[in-house]
């Protein structure tokens, strides 16, 4: 079907004209893959599943705010439909037919593309245009895979031009010195606002840009008279629009997250209008059309799709409604969605913008343009027709579209058509006829209603007041153990509300999907034999546990330590170990006395018969996240399920992401020394130091015999001191104490001691040797449990005396002041990289200069780097202390040099 065609989208037409179809630009390459084989995966090998997730676009700093063309999201108005029929929907099914999937969509529309609709306007006189409804613009081209599509396609982009005139209610342009004036206090408004959100904090996530904006304009009165108060709102208007969101509902903190990954180039129009995209990508793509689907169920074998009386069913499923469909909960999950998810789903916005689209016999505004403005002295009314696009160039005749955001475009659904026609003549005509140009009435308008589209219920994404970016993670995440999965704007983080991040988030869930079909196919090949694998398998985890790379508690964990990303998969193991009873035998005191060795070889096989260990998934970043909850264990746990809704299964529930993260860390642990080799060498370390150490022991207790004159002979059996059958004297008692402490560590050097040694190998060391692991068993580590237990008590109290800074955290010890760095400055602790780093691995020293080098996870704002040079580089003061070692403080005027590194993850 021609995306071209007309169809029943809720949108008000007037005057009603016949549509004749409008054959789109000729296709250079109409078949780009003659040859698809869309054969069943079972039977086809899948090929390159990476090719969707590698590779794929670079960033660059984002532009400054220009009217008409937002910082961020400039009309990037778009996707889905029912269940799939859009950019992401179409990106992976194209995708999953190259891998070998057989594909069905199913779309709720009489046409495919969702929210970009690109609708044939024409009228007598073979005067015709497309105009484009809903996404419109391709928001930057560097690196944009939609401008490379466009570029397959043959087509020229035509850059946005920055020329936008403003006009003032009585049709007279705005002055350039008042609107250079007014535009450079806004923006100064909003990084008044930005720099405020730092200094809150958390508290921020609750607050609105809106009442921030406006809280400030009232302290400072930027705009004083009403025709700079006018032109002021115009701008809330334009801020609105970018988003799709009233202010009023828009988070101060994360409103603008997404600014660092934005697009670099020219934003610009397709000619003959973005369903050329749409009709390119769905070229031999099985689509079922007007399909409403109301249930979907999942499981482990698989999904139903369930559209009226008719069920579809397939190995996995790939939704990709927008997030308005979801919001209404018009369709019913069965199970129902984790309830992570569903308050995910809750916590986003999702705007609204209209559209009056209007077909003239000629170009009367003129061709020098792309946009212009119109200011209102209504602020609830600031955004209905606050601005136009000219699509005389790309449009392929004389189109002019008028834009309606924020609150006016929540009116716009109930205005009837003829009076939203009638008022943007009215603006056009006190605008050009004073200036002598003649508007002619409209061939044809149309009026979108995208709120009132059963198919869309909005336009947008927006991070409301208190969501995060972290939402569109969640919207992301599959559910069923790989069956159902999502794709569309609101679940891409970097690339929200536009119309290429709709359409790599099709790529992302195709490959996500390639992946759990290799995994489930290496599954059914483990299960042919099961007794032999799953013993393999679960032996192969017990292996790794032996040495887990961190462990607090009763939760160790491992990982791929080749894998730097903090969002990488690790495997959490919590241990129960189940009370036991003590024995009220009446055993003699020989007997039990006779089996005591007997009981020493048992207890550590019963000890393990005694435990019960589950396990789960999460990211290294929660892990750590995890680690720092105070309380014990029982508060971890409670974190861990209540908080974050984890289910802690058994080896086998861990499902095939596990498989491929178990093969990883055993790959990486193969090319790495084997920690237990290490281990036994450290153990055979201790043992031959106690014995040289008994033995020195011996050979001080004969010397101090000899003086008193008691020599023993050169052959006799010494032990502990004493000759057999003689009696120590109280001085040889002292001198012989004083030698045992001194061999256990009473001495300067700790770091040498015998019980230090004895606590390494029994136990094992973390946090660079300050403390020992959590100690495991029932039976006989009594004093040692108790010690330890009381480690996350001591430590909050601990203030370190930096020396080369290789056993100290950066942020989370007290070395620089008396807070740690992370309380201190929380939002900067927020965007590090590795909040876990040492301070030497923060630490540059050149020429006897400390340079603090410190990796972001993303590029630092403005109002970020002022944080760091004035909270944190400045305030680092080196000073002697009186032991000759150095000390660091922060001083309101301390010295040094500090630089910052953007790490992109990978």
């Amino acid at each position: 079907m021609n995306p071209l065609d007309q169809a029943a989208d809720q949108f008000s037409s007037f005057p009603p004209l016949q549509f004749i179809p409008y054959p789109p630009p000729p296709n250079p390459n109409p078949n780009p893959n003659p040859n698809p084989s869309p054969n069943n995966a079972s039977n086809t090998a899948i090929q390159n599943p990476n090719l969707a997730s590698t590779n794929l676009l670079s960033f660059t700093v984002p532009k400054k705010r220009r009217r008409g063309r937002p910082q961020r999201k400039a009309t990037s108005f778009l996707l889905p439909p029912i269940p799939n029929i859009t950019l992401n929907g179409l990106a992976a099914a194209r995708q999953l037919m190259r891998f070998g999937f057989k594909v069905t969509v199913l779309e709720g529309r009489k046409r495919a593309g969702g929210r970009v609709y690109t609708k044939k306007m024409e009228g007598g006189n073979r005067v015709c245009a497309a105009a484009d409804l809903g996404g419109s613009v391709l928001t930057g081209t560097l690196g944009n895979p939609l401008g490379i599509v466009a570029r397959q396609l043959g087509s020229s982009l035509h850059k946005v031009r920055d020329k936008c005139p403003l006009y003032s209610l009585d049709g007279k342009p705005v002055d350039p010195d008042m609107d250079m004036k007014v535009e450079t206090a806004f923006n100064r408004l909003l990084d008044k606002a930005s720099r405020l959100r730092q200094l809150m904090g958390e508290v921020s996530v609750d607050v609105s840009l809106g009442a921030a904006l406006e809280t400030f304009r009232q302290v400072y009165g930027d705009a004083v008279n009403d025709e700079e108060m006018n032109l002021f709102n115009w701008h809330l208007a334009n801020l609105e629009y970018a988003n799709a969101g009233l202010l009023s509902k828009l988070s101060l903190a994360f409103w603008d997250q997404d600014d660092p990954y934005d697009m670099g180039g020219d934003h610009c129009f397709l000619p003959g209008g973005n369903g050329r995209l749409v009709q390119a990508l769905a070229e031999n793509v099985t689509i079922l059309y007007e399909k409403t689907i109301h249930t979907i169920r999942y499981g482990s074998d698989g999904v139903q799709v369930i559209a009226g009386s008719q069920v579809f069913e397939g190995d996995m499923a790939l939704c990709t409604v927008p997030l308005g469909v979801l919001k209404c909960g018009s369709i019913k999950f069965i199970p129902e969605l984790p309830q992570r998810k569903l308050d995910g789903i809750k916590r986003l916005g999702f705007g609204l913008l209209n559209k009056v689209a209007m077909l003239f016999p000629h170009v009367f505004w003129g061709t020098d343009l792309d946009t212009f403005g119109h200011l209102s002295d209504d602020p609830s009314r600031r955004g209905e027709f606050f601005l136009f696009y000219s699509y005389a160039t790309v449009a392929g005749g004389p189109l002019l579209i008028a834009l309606v955001a924020g609150e006016a475009a929540h009116k716009f659904e109930s205005m009837p058509p003829t009076d939203a026609v009638t008022r943007v003549l009215q603006i056009l005509k006190g605008v050009y006829e004073p200036q002598g140009i003649n508007v002619p009435e409209p061939i044809q308008t149309v009026c979108t209603r995208w709120g009132g589209d059963p198919f869309s219920l909005g336009s947008y994404s927006n991070v409301a007041v208190g969501a995060s970016g972290d939402d569109y993670d969640i919207l992301a995440e599959s559910v069923g153990d790989g069956r159902l999965f999502f794709a569309g704007e609101a679940t891409t983080r970097r690339y929200p509300a536009s119309m290429h991040g709709a359409f790599l988030s099709g790529l992302r869930e195709a490959a996500n999907m390639a992946h759990y079909v290799n995994a489930r196919t290496l599954r059914k090949k483990v299960d042919r034999s099961p007794s032999k694998n799953a013993h393999s398998c679960a032996s192969l985890l017990a292996d790794l546990f032996r040495e887990p790379d961190l462990e607090f508690g009763s939760f160790s964990v491992i990982f791929d330590r080749k894998n730097a990303d903090p969002k990488s998969t690790a495997i959490l193991k919590v241990t129960f170990s189940e009370p036991r009873k003590k024995s009220h035998d009446g055993s003699k005191p020989d007997q039990q006395h006779s089996k005591k060795l007997l009981f020493q070889q048992l207890q550590s096989h019963f000890n393990h018969q005694q435990q019960l260990h589950v396990y789960t998934l999460l990211s290294r970043q929660q892990v750590l996240e995890l680690r720092e909850v105070r309380g014990g264990d029982e508060m971890r746990l409670n974190y861990l399920c209540e908080r974050w809704g984890v289910k802690l299964v058994g080896r086998k529930g861990l499902g095939p992401t596990a498989d491929s993260v178990i093969a990883s860390i055993k790959a990486e642990r193969g090319n790495r020394k084997p920690a237990s080799t290490a281990l036994a060498l450290k153990s055979g370390t201790s043992k031959l130091k106690t014995g040289i150490l008994k033995r020195k022991m011996v050979r001080k207790a004969k010397i101090v015999r000899s003086s008193n004159g008691s020599t023993a002979p050169a052959n006799s059996n010494v032990v502990n001191g004493k000759v057999p059958g003689e009696t120590r004297t109280a001085e040889e008692t002292r001198t012989t104490d004083q030698m045992l402490l001194d061999t256990l560590g009473s001495g300067q050097n700790q770091e040498d001691t015998l019980w230090r040694n004895i606590l390494d190998v029994k136990y094992g060391s973390i946090w660079g040797g300050w403390c020992s692991k959590e100690v495991r068993g029932a039976y006989g580590v009594g004093v040692r449990k108790f010690i330890r237990n009381g480690w996350d008590d001591f430590l909050g109290n601990c203030k370190y005396v930096m020396g080369k800074g290789t056993r100290i955290r950066f942020w989370h010890d007290i070395w620089c002041g008396d807070v740690a760095l992370k309380n201190d400055f929380p939002s900067l602790y927020r965007i590090v990289f590795d909040q876990g780093s040492l301070v030497a691995e923060n630490m540059c020293n050149t020429a006897n200069s400390i340079h603090w080098s410190v990796r972001f996870t993303h590029a630092v704002q403005d109002w970020e780097v002022g944080d760091i040079t004035d909270s944190i580089a400045c305030y680092m003061h080196r000073s002697k202390g009186q032991d000759g070692r150095t000390d660091y403080s922060r001083q309101a005027q301390g010295t040094g040099n500090f630089r910052y590194i953007h790490t992109t993850r990978p």
